[in-house]
């Protein structure tokens, strides 16, 4: 099959390279795994960084690897007692990016945590554009909030961030958010508020300002949480959280709950994301589409920083 296959660390520019020989997942699946032909990938910055790291990507990822990890498919197989998903169905999914196989080939298989099934009428497109992004942000946001809750997510345009608007607004709550000037009519379009004091600040900019959590007892309750998206944080601002966190009040610290997040493949999560989608709760923004072939250029274009929604990459035919 084909795949877009990297043999070692270093920039995709030069490592990343399309193969039509890649072997295809064996059919012989193990306790609720689904093989998924792969119709549709959607692009995210971990998809480059992963196994642009050197030796972390060595630790890491067992190379040669197969770049990607959002993805909607149709199921060719089923492993055996699974009785909620069948051969035909169409579903979304995510592969955790440390596993040497990815979305960008055109068979993969899924555990039962990695995906969901689509309900009818949801376009490929739009639900390979969820999995990370989607899941982040709810992940991020649910456990914290009640209805009512006054909820500030830092970075409200980027992948994660859009959908945390509308997951935020779906859970009853009242958003505000930061973004630049030339997002603010998208932002405002998927419901952004306003406030001033809030119960939940969830961060999703890659290095924020090295004293923003120290900064947080201005805006967020003292029985507030503030998460910690951003996967690039410098080590600055990471040194600033630990002061923070581990400082007493009185000599500097912060006396606010920080949470580090980490994405984690949960199947019930999936479903809710499903869910929403369908029924239009929540949408993807796209911002562009390419064939297979290109996939490589969509990710340089994404490492530029300058896109205003989710790339997508055709892999095989809709229907």
């Amino acid at each position: 099959m084909k795949a877009w296959k990297q043999t070692a660390t270093g920039p995709i520019e030069e490592k990343l390279k399309l193969v039509d020989n890649a072997a295809r997942p064996n059919a012989a699946l193990k306790n609720g795994e689904i093989l998924v032909r792969v119709i549709s990938a959607g692009h995210n910055p971990a998809d480059y960084k992963v196994i642009e790291m050197g030796l972390i990507s060595r630790v890491a990822v067992k190379f040669p690897k197969v770049a990607g990890m959002d993805l909607s498919g149709a199921v060719v197989a089923v492993a055996e007692g699974l009785s909620d998903v069948k051969v035909g169905d169409n579903i979304l999914g995510r592969i955790e990016p440390s596993k040497q196989y990815g979305s960008l080939s055109q068979y993969v298989v899924l555990p039962r945590d990695g995906y969901a099934v689509l309900p009818s009428g949801v376009d490929p497109d739009y639900a390979a554009g969820v999995p990370t992004a989607g899941l982040t942000a709810y992940q991020s946001i649910k456990p914290y909030v009640k209805s009512g809750d006054h909820v500030f997510i830092n970075g409200g345009s980027g992948g994660t961030g859009t959908f945390g608007i509308q997951i935020a607004k779906a859970l009853g709550c009242h958003i505000t958010t930061s973004c630049s000037t030339a997002k603010v009519v998208l932002v405002k379009k998927l419901g952004a508020d306003a406030g001033q004091v809030y119960d939940l600040v969830v961060d999703n900019v890659d290095n924020s300002p090295e004293e923003f959590f120290s900064k947080t007892p201005k805006f967020l309750k003292p029985e507030g949480y503030y998460i910690g998206v951003g996967g690039s944080a410098s080590l600055t601002t990471a040194k600033n959280i630990a002061n923070g966190l581990l400082r007493p009040t009185l000599l500097g610290g912060t006396p606010r709950k920080f949470v580090p997040y980490f994405t984690k493949n949960v199947h019930e999560d999936y479903e809710q994301l499903a869910k929403w989608l369908a029924d239009g709760t929540m949408t993807t923004i796209i911002e562009s589409t390419c064939e297979f072939e290109q996939a490589i250029e969509a990710l340089k274009y994404l490492k530029k920083g300058s896109s205003a929604g989710k790339v997508i990459v055709h892999v095989s035919p809709k229907v």
